[in-house]
């Protein structure tokens, strides 16, 4: 996350603000923000609603490593994405959790949960949204040399650390796994069908919003990704009796995996082709 906001901050200061600039910025708002009252909807009567709050808080917010793995993909593929793309993905992490606090509340009969006030602090506080809006600042007002100087901690590296990463989440994946299967069809067919389908609509929509190739796939795989995170930590907080054995293993175990292996080609392939 260091390295893609560092990078995503050099790439925004040689960018214009322009408005196309700011109409994704709104979109990914707006999108982060309203997910969660489609997919709340789609699983609170299976599951319940402490449940189908967090996995619609989940669903609305983005995967960070979702993300990181997109840029190395695009960098294969030869196609760059727009430094402001690092704040799209900073600013969709926590109008979803709000999101998913609001139908907690409507929906609940216990009205015990914990302050609203705290959780929004919480969500827009929380280290990886800290990690890449500052790493971001620090590319931003960096200079070609100072620049130079950190690339190889935050480039050279990039693609070792990745894999390694991305190895140890697969393990996690694993693990969690068996319980999570334990819960039924409902939550699997869930975890890959929602992302597939908020992917594909936004790789499809994003040609009115963005121009660039690699701008349409980052839009897409942040629709299309959950979060493991940030909404679980912040779901301790708000949503106690939310069992993570179901809404946690649906992000990492089935949908991470599903974007890395399926889910990116399929929407780079609809993206190359409309």
């Amino acid at each position: 996350m260091l390295s893609i906001g560092f990078k995503g901050g050099q790439e925004l200061s040689h960018s214009a603000f322009n408005g196309e600039i700011i109409l994704v910025l709104l979109f990914g708002v707006i999108l982060s923000a309203a997910t969660p009252f489609y997919t709340f909807f789609l699983v609170k009567r299976k599951l319940g609603v402490p449940n189908a709050a967090a996995i619609a808080a989940s669903y609305g917010s983005i995967s960070a490593v979702t993300f990181v793995a997109a840029a190395s993909f695009l960098e294969i593929q030869g196609a760059t994405f727009g430094g402001h793309m690092v704040a799209v993905m900073a600013l969709m992490e926590a109008p979803a959790i709000v999101s998913g606090v609001i139908l907690l509340r409507r929906y609940s009969t216990n009205k015990s949960h914990g302050g609203l006030r705290k959780i929004i602090f919480h969500a827009f506080t929380n280290s990886s949204v800290l990690l890449i809006l500052g790493s971001l600042l620090i590319g931003l007002i960096a200079d070609e040399k100072q620049a130079e100087g950190i690339k190889p901690f935050v480039t050279d590296i990039f693609k070792g650390f990745l894999a390694v990463f991305l190895l140890d989440m697969g393990i996690s994946s694993g693990k969690k796994l068996k319980a999570f299967l334990k819960s039924g069809y409902t939550a699997s067919l869930f975890a890959i069908f929602v992302p597939l389908f908020n992917g594909v609509l936004v790789a499809l929509a994003s040609h009115w919003l963005a121009s660039a190739p690699g701008d349409r796939l980052i839009l897409a795989i942040l629709a299309a990704s959950a979060s493991y995170i940030a909404v679980p930590a912040a779901m301790k907080l708000a949503n106690p009796e939310a069992d993570e054995g179901v809404y946690v293993p649906m992000a990492l175990a089935i949908t991470f995996p599903f974007n890395l292996t399926l889910g990116m080609p399929i929407y780079w392939m609809l993206i190359q082709y409309f």
